[in-house]
């Protein structure tokens, strides 16, 4: 098959694939456990071929497969009436309205990142923008969630240098802007980083696509980069441990080529106006196994592909590695026959390699040609169907004992001043500007609210008056000592940050970052987690449209397994219905009286004042009233949207003290402000307490009282703080040693962007 048209398959007569039979010691090398591969050979009704025991084992991955978690995520909210696309396809899709839709989606590429952090992240910024514009959405943000390990040492410098350049790298080749994202440092990402890349698009609904192979007769179309050996086995790399060996496995990293996806784009986009496409697919995880298998299955269709036809960049490569390949900037379309030849036409005018490579059959069977020769012969619904397991999980002793820890007999600093340096110093919380001025936020023009200047990142939609915001959100420390709180406090903090650029929230996607599902302590992380974003997604109206799962991140050293916090990711998206009428974090005016809103009483479990202070990783996190949590949120919103309030800014981690120091820094104006006792019983938890429900903004004092009615009204705490302005940072509390905080904005600000940056110079 090539050039325009359609030739046929070989005659399709009973018999047999040729090839080397994969007993179960290989199959096992390909992933699949002696009971999976009992059910391929009931499948298949004979033992598997090599490639058909890879193929299975890349779809039954974990990675591809998600059979410890899927039982899990059916739990999950997935619709609502501005859901245009739920889960299933390449992105979740919402409606922003004025006809226009946003598709959205939160990936991970965690294992290649430990073993290639350049690569690794830079194809994962690619993988997921492949995802984006084969939904028929124009990709116009990218955002990230970072996690490394101790900050001070040579493998988590290298580790952080080297994603940031190779998140930077392809973004700015590409031209889509990096707006947003969280980056967070503990040991137990030390050998096991996080790399979660979070990708939007535009689109208008009647653009909306969907990755299927259509009817019977079309032709399925490769184009983009050749195949090569690069990538291969990364899907069942992902689904493993890390240990000491997994240097080796740098060959499942794939190489990223940001120009020829620029390409892909620009080219995939103009096929899908002109519609000349009937599916879009990107070649990701399990390359053409798992692209080929889901359109087909989307479509309740079988397809015969020819192998010998796939263009390849090495010599002498097996159908199993042609299959698995996972080489980056590839994709596969589908297309009528009597629109083969305009696609293709289109296609080389974008100076891309396409040529058809299989043809979509009525038989239900995904059969692999090397010319006249069968070598593959598998049914479609199982090879996508992968078994599924629900667990007994159980809690962490240990856990649980560091949740109940008595914090009542915890001594109390003798210098809050000297407290809040060392918090604005701490690496979660410092400035992150030496990793985001790396990255061109700026081009395509949308972006309205840079990195660092808000909550959350705000885009504008030329030729409408509305905005889209976005961000990424998880506190780690949370989960790991409360797995079901934790997952609903980060849903919940995503969504507060949306409401303080004046957003409303519209649909969630997930990144699920967890260690071995197959160890009870870790499944009963997952299974807890995914239940607290339930309950979170219920409450704030967010449904989940999609996004990822991403287990055993887990090192195995000599000492024992080592797993990482377990770190569920919250991409959440929203909208401004006037993109003019936003809110920054900076103070912006001289004489701003600074308002405290919210619901709920800071406390110092799981906070990062009890563990940069007092070294302690104890205590449970903030009480959570998800009813007055949402409430928060559609107030915050509200003011903003209704132009009450410009500035604003949420109670996160570090607590009201750091949150006012972020506003003063960014504004560059300094805050006389008085906390008051009664916010909570001891002085440390008042100024460095964490909250689920509490914000901070800043308002003329013509609008002040307005904005307190208009809380007051939906039953929640407004307290008047103080006012803006000067040159220092004055946070009396009459209980604290000499009265307070009282210091100046430049030693405030030396401690804060010095950490990040130091850590990025070696």
């Amino acid at each position: 098959m090539s050039g325009g048209t359609v030739a046929s398959v070989p005659a399709l007569v009973p018999r047999l694939p040729v090839g080397v039979v994969a007993g179960p010691e290989q199959a096992e090398r390909f992933g699949l456990a002696p009971e999976e591969y009992r059910q391929v050979i009931a499948h298949l009704g004979r033992e598997p071929l090599a490639v058909e025991a890879g193929m299975f084992g890349a779809l039954w991955s974990e990675h591809c497969g998600y059979k410890n978690s899927r039982p899990l995520l059916r739990r999950l909210p997935t619709t609502g009436p501005q859901v245009l696309q739920g889960p299933g396809e390449n992105a979740g899709v919402v409606d922003v309205g004025d006809g226009w839709g946003v598709a959205f989606k939160m990936e991970s590429h965690n294992h290649p990142s430990a073993v290639e952090p350049v690569q690794g992240a830079a194809t994962g910024v690619g993988g997921i923008l492949r995802d984006i514009f084969a939904m028929g959405a124009r990709p116009f943000a990218v955002l990230d969630a970072l996690r490394f390990g101790d900050h001070t040492t040579a493998r988590t410098r290298y580790l952080l240098d080297g994603v940031v350049r190779g998140i930077a790298g392809y973004g700015n080749a590409i031209g889509v802007p990096t707006v947003g994202g969280e980056i967070g440092f503990h040991a137990c990402f030390e050998q096991n980083p996080l790399v979660n890349v979070m990708a939007l698009g535009l689109l208008r609904h009647e653009q909306l696509q969907s990755g299927t192979v259509g009817e019977a007769g079309n032709a399925l179309v490769y184009v983009g980069s050749r195949t090569g050996r690069d990538g291969l086995g990364g899907a069942v790399f992902a689904s493993a441990d890390l240990s000491e060996a997994s240097a080796a496995d740098r060959p499942a990293v794939q190489v990223g080529d940001p120009f020829m996806e620029k390409l892909l784009l620009e080219a995939c986009l103009e096929a899908i106006e002109a519609g000349l496409v009937v599916g879009v697919q990107d070649m990701g995880a399990a390359g053409l196994t798992s692209s080929v298998a889901e359109m087909a299955h989307r479509a309740g269709r079988g397809v015969d592909l020819r192998v010998d036809l796939i263009p390849r960049r090495e010599h002498g490569m097996t159908p199993l590695e042609v299959m698995l390949s996972e080489s980056q900037e590839r994709m596969v379309l589908t297309a009528r026959p009597d629109q083969v030849a305009a696609l293709l036409a289109l296609l080389r005018h974008w100076e891309l390699e396409a040529l058809v490579v299989g043809q979509v059959a009525e038989h239900d069977r995904f059969r692999l040609w090397e010319g006249e020769t069968l070598v593959g012969d598998m049914p479609v619904a199982p090879l996508n169907e992968a078994p599924t397991y629900v667990r007994e999980g159980r809690e962490d002793p240990a856990v649980r004992a560091a949740r109940a820890y008595d914090l009542r007999a915890l001594p109390l600093p003798d210098d809050a001043g000297a407290v809040l340096l060392r918090l604005l110093a701490d690496p979660g919380i410092a400035s992150k500007e030496a990793v985001y001025r790396q990255y061109d936020h700026q081009v395509m023009t949308n972006t309205v609210l840079v990195p660092g200047a808000a909550d959350a990142a705000v885009l504008r939609i030329k030729g409408s008056r509305r905005g889209v915001a976005a961000t990424i959100d998880c506190n780690s420390r949370y989960v790991y000592l409360a797995p079901r709180l934790g997952a609903a406090l980060a849903a919940v903090e995503a969504a507060r940050n949306l409401a303080a650029v004046g957003a409303t929230p519209l649909g969630v996607t997930d990144c699920l970052n967890f260690g071995n599902p197959t160890v009870p302590e870790t499944y009963y992380q997952l299974q807890e987690a995914v239940e607290g974003l339930r309950e979170a997604c219920l409450a704030l109206s967010t449904p989940v449209t999609g996004g990822n799962v991403s287990l055993y991140n887990q090192y195995r050293a000599e000492e024992g397994p080592q797993a990482i916090h377990p770190t569920p990711s919250v991409g959440m998206v929203g909208v401004l219905p006037d993109v003019e009428r936003r809110a920054g974090m900076g103070l912006r005016r001289e004489g701003d009286v600074v308002l405290l809103i919210g619901a709920g009483e800071p406390a110092i479990g799981a906070s990062s004042y009890l563990w940069e202070v007092h070294g302690l990783e104890a205590g449970t996190p903030p009480a959570l009233d998800l009813e007055a949590a949402a409430r928060l949120v559609n107030c915050l919103a509200r003011l903003v949207q209704d132009g009450l309030v410009d500035t604003a800014h949420d109670v996160g981690e570090g607590g009201l003290a750091v949150a006012l120091a972020e506003m003063a820094l960014l504004g560059g104006r300094g805050v006389d402000v008085e906390v008051p006792p009664r916010l909570a019983p001891r002085w440390d938890a008042a100024l460095f307490g964490e909250a689920a429900a509490l914000a901070l903004v800043a308002v003329p004092e013509g609008r002040a009282a307005d904005v307190e009615r208009a809380v007051a009204a939906v039953s929640l705490r407004v307290e008047r703080l103080g006012r803006a302005g000067g040159e220092d940072l004055r946070i009396r509390h009459r209980d604290a040693p000499a009265g307070g905080i009282d210091l100046t904005l430049e030693r405030a600000r030396s401690a804060f962007e010095s950490t990040i940056a130091e850590a990025l110079a070696t």
